[in-house]
Order: structure tokens, then C-alpha cells, then sequence
């Protein structure tokens, strides 16, 4: 996403379905995010991993930016 980009809000509307039918589809994506966690599980928890607070440098106030770093 784009820094200058504003999230769309869509609506869906879905149909009724028969309570198999909502059954199998609830499976089949259950099924896709497992393959899809089985097969790139890996990169999707080293995105996260790179992102998560303990990997964020802090600013610390001690450190003057005036001064060089040697």
C-alpha cells in the first residue's frame, strides 16, 4: 500500500446458502490458508518477525545526532 493511499471499505453482499453448502466452503478455505501456511509459512513469519517491536530500533535520547560516529 502506497503511504499516500486511503483504505477502500467494500461491502459484499452474500446469498443465502444451505447450511452445507456454507459447510464445504468453510472447508475449502480452510483448506487453502493450510496449504498456503504449509508451503510459505517460512517467509509470512520472517515478514512479521522483521516487523514486530523487539526488532524496531528505539530512540534513545542519550545519542546526539550532532556528534559523529567516530
Amino acid at each position: 500500500m502506497r503511504p499516500d493511499s486511503r483504505p477502500v471499505v467494500m461491502t459484499i453482499h452474500l446469498p443465502p446458502l444451505a447450511d452445507e453448502a456454507v459447510v464445504e466452503i468453510q472447508n475449502f478455505l480452510s483448506e487453502i490458508l493450510h496449504l498456503l501456511d504449509s508451503h510459505y509459512g517460512g517467509q509470512i513469519h520472517r515478514f512479521y518477525e522483521d516487523r514486530s517491536a523487539d526488532n524496531i530500533v528505539q530512540y534513545n535520547p542519550r545519542i546526539t545526532l550532532d556528534d559523529p560516529p567516530f
